[in-house]
């Protein structure tokens, strides 16, 4: 009679521990001093320190890197992914002004691959400590059938803290408020599957493929990792003077329009001037490439802005100054004006 094991099922846990053993390394560069340390605990803690605090409301996010793993299984390029899995997270729990605690991650693949799970935790760890924020821990699943060779998928989220009466919700914007953007670095992870669209299956185009206009290969231009805007954003927000950020926004699916939007008040409308910042050649590369309709791009992607800011006109200056000094690129792209709750692009 035939005698099965876990091993004949797919799923070979001698893989699976050395696997394990190679991330406690890549957790620990990650930690705070506010990490209270559980060797082979079930959770992952963290503690609140009151004294910072007059009413904490944690925060959270949680998001995947989407159909751009498919690019990085073409290029067998695995490094950065785990930060684009932090960045759609942290980027998200930033928006309301929070501090970004701790990150938990989710990887799932088809057969063990011990080098595989270390490269994508590492750069999991790369981003946390980018995002300043402690990765806590994760899970592991080795699923055999569910998905197919080489295939994997990352999910992850934050949680993160702030004081009741510093949440940022957009309530506060006005007329007369200005809009300043910060540059993105790319697509981020919004937009693939029309991306893999155009590049593979329309133009023929591999990831080894080197375009001229870009200065890099098709691989290197679609993976550039996702801006993480923590650091920034909080320093900003650490020095601004009170009340006078009022909105912040993560630029991802639905583009300026959607995003921004979403936390207008009723009575205000937001007017963007799109010739207000340098777009990276990679838009121009791919809407020609896929004759793609101006709006569909500016629906799709974040067209070079991958966060805003929505500031008192008192505060512009200090903000953009900041912003320089941490070298994020930045600009004044639009203003509020009294209507009805929309963005327009001009």
């Amino acid at each position: 009679m035939t005698s099965f094991n876990y091993r004949s099922a797919g799923v070979d846990l001698g893989l699976y521990n050395q696997a394990m053993e190679r991330l406690p390394s890549l957790m620990k560069r990650t930690h705070t001093p506010r990490v209270i340390e559980l060797a082979d605990g079930f959770a992952g803690l963290l503690r609140l320190d009151a004294s910072r605090y007059t009413d904490p409301v944690l925060a959270s996010g949680t998001d995947g890197v989407g159909t751009k793993l498919k690019v990085a299984i073409l290029a067998q390029k695995f490094d950065s992914v785990g930060i684009d899995l932090v960045a759609m997270c942290v980027n998200d729990v930033l928006c309301v002004g929070a501090e970004p605690l701790f990150f938990l991650d989710y990887l799932a693949l088809g057969k063990d691959n011990p080098d595989l799970i270390a490269t994508l935790v590492s750069g999991v760890s790369a981003g946390c400590v980018q995002a300043q924020s402690a990765l806590l821990g994760g899970e592991t699943a080795i699923m055999p059938d569910m998905y197919q060779p080489g295939d994997f998928d990352m999910a992850g989220f934050s949680v993160g803290v702030v004081d009741r009466a510093k949440i940022i919700d957009g309530k506060a914007v006005r007329p007369g408020d200005v809009v300043i953007g910060i540059a993105s670095t790319g697509f981020h992870s919004n937009g693939y599957s029309l991306v893999r669209k155009v590049v593979f299956d329309h133009a023929k185009l591999s990831v080894e493929t080197h375009v001229a206009e870009l200065g890099q290969t098709v691989g290197d231009a679609l993976l550039a990792p996702t801006r993480i805007y923590v650091k920034g954003v909080r320093d900003v927000l650490k020095a601004a003077p009170e009340g006078t950020i009022h909105g912040l926004c993560h630029i991802t699916g639905g583009g300026l329009e959607e995003n921004i939007e979403r936390i207008l008040p009723d009575d205000v409308c937001v007017n963007i001037r799109m010739n207000a910042w340098e777009r990276l050649p990679v838009f121009d590369w791919l809407q020609r490439l896929g004759n793609i309709e101006r709006a569909e791009m500016y629906h799709v992607f974040n067209m070079g802005i991958g966060f805003t800011l929505i500031v008192d006109p008192s505060a512009v200056d200090s903000v953009r100054r900041q912003l320089t000094e941490l070298q994020l690129p930045n600009w004044v792209i639009g203003d509020v004006t009294a209507g009805n709750k929309s963005v327009e692009l001009l």
